[in-house]
Protein backbone atom coordinates (compact mmCIF):
# COMPACT_ATOMS: atom_id res chain seq x y z
CA UNK A 1 0.00 0.00 0.00
CA UNK A 2 2.95 2.35 0.69
CA UNK A 3 3.06 2.75 -3.09
CA UNK A 4 -0.33 3.84 -3.99
CA UNK A 5 -0.85 1.95 -6.48
CA UNK A 6 -3.92 0.99 -7.50
CA UNK A 7 -6.24 -1.68 -6.74
CA UNK A 8 -8.95 -1.94 -9.05
CA UNK A 9 -8.99 -1.77 -12.61
CA UNK A 10 -11.39 1.42 -12.54
CA UNK A 11 -13.09 3.53 -9.60
CA UNK A 12 -16.87 2.72 -8.72
CA UNK A 13 -18.96 5.23 -9.64
CA UNK A 14 -19.98 6.70 -5.94
CA UNK A 15 -22.31 9.03 -4.17
CA UNK A 16 -23.44 10.45 -1.07
CA UNK A 17 -26.43 11.23 0.90
CA UNK A 18 -26.01 13.55 2.91
CA UNK A 19 -22.23 14.65 4.42
CA UNK A 20 -22.83 18.58 3.34
CA UNK A 21 -20.94 21.54 4.40
CA UNK A 22 -22.41 21.21 7.75
CA UNK A 23 -21.71 17.68 8.57
CA UNK A 24 -19.17 16.76 11.05
CA UNK A 25 -17.84 13.62 9.03
CA UNK A 26 -19.17 14.01 5.69
CA UNK A 27 -15.24 15.04 4.64
CA UNK A 28 -13.37 12.10 6.46
CA UNK A 29 -15.96 9.59 3.97
CA UNK A 30 -14.80 11.67 0.81
CA UNK A 31 -11.42 11.36 1.67
CA UNK A 32 -11.16 7.77 2.66
CA UNK A 33 -13.01 7.08 -0.63
CA UNK A 34 -11.51 9.39 -2.91
CA UNK A 35 -7.69 8.31 -1.80
CA UNK A 36 -6.94 4.94 -3.41
CA UNK A 37 -8.28 5.59 -6.51
CA UNK A 38 -11.13 3.25 -5.54
CA UNK A 39 -14.07 5.55 -5.95
CA UNK A 40 -15.00 8.35 -7.85
CA UNK A 41 -17.52 10.95 -6.63
CA UNK A 42 -20.42 11.59 -9.34
CA UNK A 43 -23.47 12.37 -7.42
CA UNK A 44 -24.93 13.59 -4.32
CA UNK A 45 -28.25 14.62 -2.19
CA UNK A 46 -25.60 16.26 0.12
CA UNK A 47 -28.18 18.59 2.43
CA UNK A 48 -31.48 18.62 3.54
CA UNK A 49 -31.63 22.27 1.81
CA UNK A 50 -31.39 21.51 -1.75
CA UNK A 51 -29.97 24.86 -2.86
CA UNK A 52 -27.58 24.44 -0.23
CA UNK A 53 -27.08 20.87 -1.49
CA UNK A 54 -26.51 21.67 -5.08
CA UNK A 55 -23.88 24.62 -4.32
CA UNK A 56 -21.56 22.48 -1.79
CA UNK A 57 -21.93 19.93 -4.34
CA UNK A 58 -20.61 21.62 -7.36
CA UNK A 59 -17.62 22.93 -5.30
CA UNK A 60 -16.96 18.98 -5.17
CA UNK A 61 -16.83 18.80 -8.77
CA UNK A 62 -20.01 17.36 -8.77
CA UNK A 63 -22.04 18.36 -12.47
CA UNK A 64 -25.25 20.45 -11.48
CA UNK A 65 -27.88 17.98 -12.88
CA UNK A 66 -26.59 15.26 -10.53
CA UNK A 67 -26.94 17.14 -6.84
CA UNK A 68 -30.36 16.07 -6.02
CA UNK A 69 -32.91 16.99 -4.07
CA UNK A 70 -33.30 13.84 -1.67
CA UNK A 71 -32.02 10.24 -1.88
CA UNK A 72 -35.54 9.09 -3.65
CA UNK A 73 -34.46 11.61 -6.79
CA UNK A 74 -31.07 10.37 -6.31
CA UNK A 75 -32.13 6.62 -6.90
CA UNK A 76 -34.21 7.30 -9.59
CA UNK A 77 -32.28 9.43 -11.36
CA UNK A 78 -29.36 7.67 -11.65
CA UNK A 79 -30.77 4.61 -12.09
CA UNK A 80 -31.71 6.34 -15.18
CA UNK A 81 -28.51 6.89 -16.77
CA UNK A 82 -26.10 4.17 -18.46
CA UNK A 83 -22.85 5.88 -16.02
CA UNK A 84 -25.33 5.73 -12.81
CA UNK A 85 -24.26 5.09 -9.43
CA UNK A 86 -22.72 1.99 -8.17
CA UNK A 87 -22.51 2.26 -4.70
CA UNK A 88 -23.70 5.21 -2.13
CA UNK A 89 -22.47 6.24 1.66
CA UNK A 90 -24.81 6.98 4.04
CA UNK A 91 -23.88 10.37 6.53
CA UNK A 92 -26.98 11.22 7.77
CA UNK A 93 -28.92 11.02 10.90
CA UNK A 94 -29.33 7.70 12.36
CA UNK A 95 -33.40 7.87 12.13
CA UNK A 96 -32.87 7.97 8.29
CA UNK A 97 -30.30 5.25 7.91
CA UNK A 98 -32.85 2.44 7.10
CA UNK A 99 -34.96 3.69 4.61
CA UNK A 100 -32.02 4.98 2.78
CA UNK A 101 -30.32 1.80 3.12
CA UNK A 102 -33.27 -0.02 2.27
CA UNK A 103 -34.01 1.76 -0.83
CA UNK A 104 -30.37 1.83 -2.04
CA UNK A 105 -30.36 -1.82 -1.92
CA UNK A 106 -33.47 -2.52 -3.51
CA UNK A 107 -32.26 -0.07 -6.48
CA UNK A 108 -29.42 -2.40 -6.89
CA UNK A 109 -26.67 -0.37 -5.56
CA UNK A 110 -23.60 -1.29 -2.79
CA UNK A 111 -24.06 1.05 0.50
CA UNK A 112 -21.75 2.02 2.91
CA UNK A 113 -23.81 3.09 6.09
CA UNK A 114 -23.11 5.10 9.12
CA UNK A 115 -23.49 3.00 12.31
CA UNK A 116 -25.89 2.25 13.73
CA UNK A 117 -27.06 0.18 10.54
CA UNK A 118 -30.87 1.05 11.87
CA UNK A 119 -32.53 1.09 15.29
CA UNK A 120 -33.79 -2.49 15.91
CA UNK A 121 -33.00 -5.70 14.94
CA UNK A 122 -35.73 -6.86 12.99
CA UNK A 123 -34.77 -3.63 10.61
CA UNK A 124 -31.29 -4.84 10.62
CA UNK A 125 -32.72 -8.19 9.69
CA UNK A 126 -34.87 -6.87 6.49
CA UNK A 127 -31.29 -5.35 5.46
CA UNK A 128 -29.14 -7.97 5.77
CA UNK A 129 -32.19 -10.28 3.33
CA UNK A 130 -31.93 -7.48 0.80
CA UNK A 131 -28.37 -7.49 0.70
CA UNK A 132 -27.68 -10.81 0.45
CA UNK A 133 -31.07 -11.45 -2.50
CA UNK A 134 -29.11 -9.22 -4.53
CA UNK A 135 -25.83 -9.63 -3.69
CA UNK A 136 -24.78 -6.31 -2.36
CA UNK A 137 -21.97 -5.27 -0.41
CA UNK A 138 -22.75 -3.29 2.89
CA UNK A 139 -20.38 -1.90 4.36
CA UNK A 140 -20.28 0.32 8.19
CA UNK A 141 -17.86 2.73 9.42
CA UNK A 142 -16.67 1.24 12.33
CA UNK A 143 -13.50 3.65 11.14
CA UNK A 144 -11.02 3.04 13.81
CA UNK A 145 -11.11 -0.54 13.02
CA UNK A 146 -8.71 0.46 9.84
CA UNK A 147 -5.88 0.91 12.00
CA UNK A 148 -2.65 -1.71 11.52
CA UNK A 149 -2.08 -2.54 15.07
CA UNK A 150 -5.56 -3.95 15.09
CA UNK A 151 -4.30 -6.82 13.04
CA UNK A 152 -0.87 -7.03 14.78
CA UNK A 153 -3.17 -7.30 17.86
CA UNK A 154 -5.27 -10.15 16.46
CA UNK A 155 -2.60 -11.93 15.07
CA UNK A 156 -0.74 -12.09 18.54
CA UNK A 157 -3.84 -13.17 20.44
CA UNK A 158 -4.87 -15.96 17.78
CA UNK A 159 -0.94 -17.27 17.97
CA UNK A 160 -1.70 -17.62 21.58
CA UNK A 161 0.71 -15.21 22.89
CA UNK A 162 -2.17 -13.69 25.56
CA UNK A 163 -2.90 -17.52 26.67
CA UNK A 164 -6.29 -18.17 27.58
CA UNK A 165 -8.66 -14.94 27.25
CA UNK A 166 -10.54 -14.12 30.70
CA UNK A 167 -10.95 -10.33 30.53
CA UNK A 168 -12.41 -7.79 27.70
CA UNK A 169 -12.08 -4.06 28.68
CA UNK A 170 -13.22 -1.17 26.53
CA UNK A 171 -14.22 1.85 26.48
CA UNK A 172 -14.98 5.20 24.47
CA UNK A 173 -15.49 7.88 27.03
CA UNK A 174 -15.61 11.14 25.99
CA UNK A 175 -15.77 14.65 27.88
CA UNK A 176 -17.14 16.98 25.02
CA UNK A 177 -20.74 16.94 25.95
CA UNK A 178 -20.34 16.85 29.90
CA UNK A 179 -21.99 20.14 29.48
CA UNK A 180 -25.39 21.05 27.26
CA UNK A 181 -23.26 21.76 24.14
CA UNK A 182 -27.00 20.51 21.68
CA UNK A 183 -27.65 24.17 22.92
CA UNK A 184 -25.52 25.63 20.47
CA UNK A 185 -24.43 22.76 18.43
CA UNK A 186 -26.94 21.31 15.79
CA UNK A 187 -24.59 18.35 14.93
CA UNK A 188 -25.65 17.15 18.27
CA UNK A 189 -29.27 18.71 18.88
CA UNK A 190 -30.32 14.79 16.88
CA UNK A 191 -28.27 12.71 18.71
CA UNK A 192 -29.68 13.06 21.87
CA UNK A 193 -33.35 13.36 20.23
CA UNK A 194 -34.81 9.60 20.33
CA UNK A 195 -37.09 10.59 16.99
CA UNK A 196 -33.90 11.13 15.33
CA UNK A 197 -31.24 9.14 17.23
CA UNK A 198 -33.21 5.80 18.30
CA UNK A 199 -33.34 4.08 21.91
CA UNK A 200 -29.82 5.48 22.91
CA UNK A 201 -27.33 7.61 22.74
CA UNK A 202 -23.78 7.12 23.54
CA UNK A 203 -23.99 3.28 23.47
CA UNK A 204 -24.71 3.64 19.86
CA UNK A 205 -22.83 6.28 19.18
CA UNK A 206 -19.57 5.40 20.86
CA UNK A 207 -19.86 2.24 22.89
CA UNK A 208 -20.31 0.36 19.80
CA UNK A 209 -16.98 1.42 18.11
CA UNK A 210 -14.68 -0.32 20.85
CA UNK A 211 -17.21 -3.30 20.84
CA UNK A 212 -16.56 -4.04 16.95
CA UNK A 213 -12.79 -3.57 17.97
CA UNK A 214 -13.06 -6.31 20.40
CA UNK A 215 -15.24 -8.76 17.67
CA UNK A 216 -12.07 -7.97 15.27
CA UNK A 217 -9.42 -8.77 17.99
CA UNK A 218 -11.05 -11.95 19.21
CA UNK A 219 -14.01 -13.38 16.36
CA UNK A 220 -14.98 -16.35 18.41
CA UNK A 221 -15.81 -14.77 21.36
CA UNK A 222 -19.20 -15.15 21.93
CA UNK A 223 -21.58 -12.72 24.14
CA UNK A 224 -23.95 -15.07 26.34
CA UNK A 225 -25.75 -12.32 28.61
CA UNK A 226 -25.11 -9.03 29.41
CA UNK A 227 -26.85 -6.57 32.15
CA UNK A 228 -26.30 -2.97 31.41
CA UNK A 229 -26.97 0.48 33.50
CA UNK A 230 -27.16 3.78 31.52
CA UNK A 231 -27.75 7.81 33.14
CA UNK A 232 -28.93 10.70 31.57
CA UNK A 233 -26.05 13.00 33.31
CA UNK A 234 -27.21 15.75 31.56
CA UNK A 235 -30.92 15.67 32.66
CA UNK A 236 -32.33 17.08 29.68
CA UNK A 237 -30.99 14.34 27.23
CA UNK A 238 -33.65 11.69 29.03
CA UNK A 239 -34.65 9.27 27.92
CA UNK A 240 -31.30 9.09 26.01
CA UNK A 241 -28.03 7.97 28.38
CA UNK A 242 -24.77 10.12 28.13
CA UNK A 243 -23.01 7.18 30.21
CA UNK A 244 -23.28 3.99 30.67
CA UNK A 245 -21.62 0.91 31.84
CA UNK A 246 -22.25 -3.18 30.46
CA UNK A 247 -21.04 -5.77 31.79
CA UNK A 248 -20.83 -8.77 29.46
CA UNK A 249 -20.01 -12.66 30.52
CA UNK A 250 -18.62 -14.61 27.29
CA UNK A 251 -19.23 -18.05 26.55
CA UNK A 252 -16.87 -19.89 28.02
CA UNK A 253 -16.19 -17.97 31.24
CA UNK A 254 -14.40 -14.82 30.16
CA UNK A 255 -16.11 -11.42 31.24
CA UNK A 256 -15.92 -8.05 29.15
CA UNK A 257 -17.16 -4.34 30.42
CA UNK A 258 -17.73 -1.48 27.98
CA UNK A 259 -17.68 2.27 29.17
CA UNK A 260 -19.76 4.37 27.02
CA UNK A 261 -19.24 8.18 27.93
CA UNK A 262 -19.79 11.94 26.84
CA UNK A 263 -19.57 13.29 30.03
CA UNK A 264 -16.10 11.95 30.87
CA UNK A 265 -14.99 16.02 31.62
CA UNK A 266 -11.49 16.43 30.20
CA UNK A 267 -10.91 13.17 27.99
CA UNK A 268 -10.54 13.85 24.78
CA UNK A 269 -11.12 11.01 23.49
CA UNK A 270 -10.85 8.21 25.84
CA UNK A 271 -11.36 5.18 23.30
CA UNK A 272 -9.42 2.11 24.71
CA UNK A 273 -9.51 -1.63 24.36
CA UNK A 274 -7.73 -3.63 27.03
CA UNK A 275 -7.57 -7.79 26.15
CA UNK A 276 -6.27 -9.26 29.60
CA UNK A 277 -5.27 -12.99 28.85
CA UNK A 278 -3.56 -15.63 31.55
CA UNK A 279 -0.17 -15.03 30.39
CA UNK A 280 -0.02 -11.57 28.96
CA UNK A 281 -2.25 -8.51 28.28
CA UNK A 282 -2.75 -5.93 24.87
CA UNK A 283 -3.91 -2.74 25.16
CA UNK A 284 -4.92 -0.12 22.36
CA UNK A 285 -5.78 3.21 22.86
CA UNK A 286 -6.88 5.56 19.58
CA UNK A 287 -5.12 9.00 20.97
CA UNK A 288 -1.44 6.90 20.75
CA UNK A 289 -2.76 4.34 17.39
CA UNK A 290 0.19 3.47 16.32
CA UNK A 291 1.57 1.86 19.17
CA UNK A 292 0.22 -1.19 20.91
CA UNK A 293 1.04 -2.13 24.58
CA UNK A 294 1.95 -5.49 25.50
CA UNK A 295 2.45 -6.27 28.75
CA UNK A 296 3.76 -9.97 29.90
CA UNK A 297 3.36 -11.23 33.29
CA UNK A 298 6.84 -11.06 34.61
CA UNK A 299 9.04 -9.14 32.38
CA UNK A 300 8.89 -5.51 31.43
CA UNK A 301 6.29 -3.80 29.54
CA UNK A 302 6.56 -3.57 25.96
CA UNK A 303 5.20 -0.83 23.12
CA UNK A 304 5.04 -2.43 19.62
CA UNK A 305 5.12 0.36 16.98
CA UNK A 306 3.27 0.52 13.78
CA UNK A 307 5.49 0.07 10.77
CA UNK A 308 8.22 -2.45 12.06
CA UNK A 309 9.08 -5.00 10.47
CA UNK A 310 8.94 -7.02 13.92
CA UNK A 311 5.14 -7.10 12.86
CA UNK A 312 3.08 -9.85 11.35
CA UNK A 313 3.04 -9.27 7.78
CA UNK A 314 -1.05 -8.02 8.16
CA UNK A 315 -0.13 -5.08 10.31
CA UNK A 316 1.93 -4.17 7.52
CA UNK A 317 -0.02 -4.55 5.07
CA UNK A 318 -1.97 -0.89 5.14
CA UNK A 319 1.19 1.18 5.72
CA UNK A 320 0.89 4.26 3.82
CA UNK A 321 4.10 5.60 5.05
CA UNK A 322 7.64 4.10 7.07
CA UNK A 323 7.94 3.65 10.27
CA UNK A 324 8.52 6.50 12.74
CA UNK A 325 5.99 8.57 10.93
CA UNK A 326 2.61 8.70 12.77
CA UNK A 327 -1.10 7.58 10.83
CA UNK A 328 -4.28 9.12 12.14
CA UNK A 329 -7.75 8.35 11.40
CA UNK A 330 -7.88 9.50 8.08
CA UNK A 331 -5.87 6.87 7.44
CA UNK A 332 -7.59 4.10 9.05
CA UNK A 333 -10.79 5.45 7.51
CA UNK A 334 -9.32 5.32 3.78
CA UNK A 335 -8.13 1.30 4.70
CA UNK A 336 -11.84 0.76 5.36
CA UNK A 337 -13.21 2.40 2.22
CA UNK A 338 -10.52 0.12 -0.16
CA UNK A 339 -11.77 -2.92 1.66
CA UNK A 340 -14.82 -1.55 0.63
CA UNK A 341 -15.00 -1.22 -2.34
CA UNK A 342 -12.48 -4.35 -3.06
CA UNK A 343 -15.89 -6.35 -1.83
CA UNK A 344 -18.23 -4.68 -3.94
CA UNK A 345 -15.63 -5.35 -6.84
CA UNK A 346 -15.73 -9.37 -5.85
CA UNK A 347 -19.25 -9.10 -4.96
CA UNK A 348 -19.78 -7.61 -9.21
CA UNK A 349 -17.79 -10.10 -10.70
CA UNK A 350 -18.97 -12.68 -8.93
CA UNK A 351 -15.77 -13.74 -7.26
CA UNK A 352 -16.70 -15.76 -4.02
CA UNK A 353 -13.20 -17.23 -3.42
CA UNK A 354 -12.34 -13.20 -3.17
CA UNK A 355 -14.60 -11.94 -1.20
CA UNK A 356 -14.14 -14.91 1.40
CA UNK A 357 -10.59 -12.84 1.76
CA UNK A 358 -11.63 -9.60 1.99
CA UNK A 359 -12.27 -8.73 6.23
CA UNK A 360 -14.29 -5.44 7.02
CA UNK A 361 -17.04 -3.77 8.30
CA UNK A 362 -20.41 -5.68 6.87
CA UNK A 363 -23.87 -5.77 7.12
CA UNK A 364 -23.30 -8.81 9.91
CA UNK A 365 -20.96 -6.61 12.01
CA UNK A 366 -23.72 -3.60 11.61
CA UNK A 367 -26.69 -6.08 13.16
CA UNK A 368 -24.14 -7.11 15.47
CA UNK A 369 -23.60 -3.47 16.46
CA UNK A 370 -27.93 -3.05 16.68
CA UNK A 371 -28.39 -6.43 18.37
CA UNK A 372 -25.59 -4.99 21.45
CA UNK A 373 -27.42 -1.37 21.42
CA UNK A 374 -30.95 -2.90 21.77
CA UNK A 375 -30.23 -5.75 24.62
CA UNK A 376 -28.00 -3.17 26.48
CA UNK A 377 -31.83 -0.84 26.62
CA UNK A 378 -33.66 -3.75 27.46
CA UNK A 379 -31.42 -4.44 30.43
CA UNK A 380 -31.06 -0.76 31.97
CA UNK A 381 -34.57 -0.18 31.75
CA UNK A 382 -35.35 -3.16 32.86
CA UNK A 383 -33.71 -2.16 36.08
CA UNK A 384 -30.08 -3.33 35.08
CA UNK A 385 -30.73 -7.01 34.99
CA UNK A 386 -28.81 -9.88 33.15
CA UNK A 387 -30.53 -10.03 29.52
CA UNK A 388 -29.80 -13.66 27.47
CA UNK A 389 -28.00 -12.34 24.51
Amino acid sequence: MINGSKRLSRPLRWAMVGGGVNSQIGYIHRSAALRDQSFVLVAGAFDLDPARGQAFGETLGVAPERCYADYQSLIAGEAGREDGVEAISVATPNGTHFAITKAALEAGLHVVCEKPLCFTLAEAEILREIAQAHNRIVGVTYGYAGHQLIEQAREMIAAGQLGEIRMVHMQFAHGFHSAPVEAQSEATQWRVDPRLAGPSYVLGDVGTHPLYIAETLLPGLRIKRLQCNRQSFVKSRAPLEDNAYTLMEYEGGAMGWVWSSAVNAGSMHGQKVRVIGSLASLEWWDERPNQLSFEVQGQPAQVLERGMGYLHANALLDDRIGAGHPEGLFEAWSNLYYRFALAMDAANRGDTAALAQIRYPDIHAGIEGVRWVERCVESADRGGVWIDY
